[in-house]
């Protein structure tokens, strides 16, 4: 049976904080774990969820809905994947679901550079060397900014923010467990809480535009629509996220005994001279390779950019090619530092590096298997669809107060979120008939959206279904092995719905003080 969070170490004194009475809610949390461990391994799980799937879209195949598919202006109809023709269809894309699938792509290139990184040593010594500048107490926010930030290099947070936050609290003699729920908070559950322009934001624009423009042709949005809230924003999460952090996880974890493989992970050991020659010179290439890309990222022409001349554009071969300079900015410094510090003797000690990376991941891709199975099930059948504009459809039937309305939009938002994962694709499923309809009532779609981004970014982290949980479920493995969907989630669920309260608030207050939402934004239509 998985650990319970918060048991007593064994080989530990019985102190007066054992002996104090757990709160109402760590017995909340303590629930939710115990029967989040109680489900079956995750891709047996996944297993289930096709089988549900399957079963449902045969059920409802035969059913009117009096729902419109915005992406057809057509009637909506669930698909029956359990006809002949869509189960062979499922078998003969099989391999292809699972090879194409985005995660598995994302998080195997990154790693082969990272473990060439960490197998050197370069990480090690990278870590050793920022803490001793850095004050304990201040680990936790810095964690949580360093997610945030993430968000420029796509999905690069969940493979490299996420598992150092563990290292790094290790490393700092803090629970490491703690480090991985604070870096995850940052970079999912902040999701939409930066202070640096990425491609999420002219993605999300461009689709509250389209919306927009079936009740008015006429309306233009800026992309940066947003910008000033989410800016703001950045300083609720990481103020939200260091107080749950320091003062509920991780007085929780303490009695959670660590019976992972630990022995390489870093110790807070001063550095040696050769280590930080090494290191020196590690930084230096890394920085020659930064500043080598900046310069011929910045001219108007470079093949950098897109069509368009933008660097942030979601075509832009820049952004595009972040998880694979990703895989360069750690393997290159990697092998300089192991080539200075003796790490290195020959190229079989970086193949060894990426091997090493490589078969801690099994694990991660029967998983992924499954979860890519079960989201084309799920995305071919329509029921994510039917389930978004009927959700939809209620809330504008309430006719409710325009603050309740967006607070509405919120919660209907973090409800579908817990199914339908991608940020842009369930937005282009719910722009068009959210943009429109609050438009109606007298609401932008620069609020709207705005509205969308805080219930889509709330319970990103304790939702299964979303690709990159079962990689932390994986990540948490490697400090208690024990660790299960149960624990995670109870790990999570208190920076969930605290952001999703405290961020719904600060929405309506920022609202009421009128201060701008973005660029050229608004609050009211017209």
């Amino acid at each position: 049976m998985p650990a319970r969070l918060g048991k007593t170490r064994p080989d530990r004194p019985v102190t007066e904080d054992a002996l104090t009475p757990p709160s109402r809610i760590e017995r909340a949390l303590a629930a939710v774990e115990r029967i989040g461990n109680r489900l079956p391994d995750p891709a047996v799980l996944f297993i289930a969820l096709l089988i549900i799937v399957w079963v449902l879209s045969w059920l409802l195949s035969g059913l009117s809905f009096d729902v419109i598919d915005p992406r057809t202006n057509a009637p909506l109809q669930v698909r029956n994947l359990l006809s002949g023709t869509e189960l062979t269809a499922f078998l003969a894309a099989m391999v292809k679901t699972f090879v194409t699938f985005h995660p598995v792509g994302v998080v195997l290139v990154a790693m082969l550079g990272i473990g060439v990184a960490e197998h050197t040593g370069f990480i090690n010594a990278g870590l050793r060397a920022m803490l001793t500048v850095t004050a304990r107490w201040l680990l936790t926010p810095m964690v949580i900014v360093v997610g945030i930030v993430s968000h420029t290099a796509v999905d690069a947070g969940y493979v490299l923010v996420i598992p150092l936050g563990g290292v790094i609290f290790y490393a700092a003699g803090r629970h490491p467990l703690a480090g991985i729920a604070a870096a995850f908070a940052g970079v999912s559950g902040g999701f939409s809480a930066s202070f640096v322009p990425s491609s999420i934001d002219p993605m999300l624009q461009g689709i509250s535009q389209a919306g927009a423009q079936i009740l008015d042709p006429a309306v233009t949005l800026n992309p940066l629509n947003n910008y000033f809230f989410t800016t703001a924003s950045s300083l609720v999460i990481v103020g939200l996220g260091w107080l749950i952090t320091d003062r509920i996880i991780e007085p929780r974890l303490r009695g959670t005994e660590l019976d992972g493989d630990l022995a390489d992970l870093p110790k807070m050991q001063p550095l040696e001279a050769r280590e930080r020659r090494a290191l020196n010179a590690a930084l230096i290439a890394m920085g020659l390779g930064i500043l080598a890309l900046a310069l011929t990222a910045m001219p108007s022409g470079s093949a950098w950019r897109a069509p368009s001349g933008a660097l942030t554009d979601g075509a832009a071969p820049l952004m595009q090619s972040i998880v694979p300079l990703i895989f360069l900015i750690f393997l290159i410094p990697g092998v300089v530092y192991g080539a200075v510090a003796g790490t290195v003797k020959s190229s079989r000690d970086i193949i060894q590096g990426m091997a090493k990376a490589m078969s801690g991941m099994g694990y991660y891709l029967v998983i992924m298997f499954f979860i890519a199975q079960f989201i084309a099930a799920f995305g071919a059948s329509n029921l994510g669809v039917l389930l978004a504009l009927e959700g939809a459809g209620l809330l504008q039937a309430l006719a409710l107060p325009s603050a309740i309305t967006v607070v509405g939009i919120v919660l209907l938002t973090a409800f579908i979120n817990l199914f339908v994962g991608s940020a842009s694709a369930k937005w282009a499923l719910l722009a068009p008939i959210f943009v429109p309809m609050l438009m109606q009532l007298g609401i932008s779609p620069d609020l709207t959206q705005a509205a969308y981004r805080v219930g889509d970014s709330s319970t990103n982290i304790i939702t299964p279904l979303m690709p990159y949980f079962p990689l932390v479920v994986v990540f948490c493995q490697r400090y208690v092995k024990t660790t299960g969907i149960g624990t995670v989630t109870a790990m999570m669920l208190p920076f969930s719905l605290s952001f999703l309260a405290v961020w719904s608030v600060f929405l309506l207050l920022y609202w009421a003080t009128g201060l701008p939402l973005g660029l050229q934004a608004a609050y009211s239509y017209p």
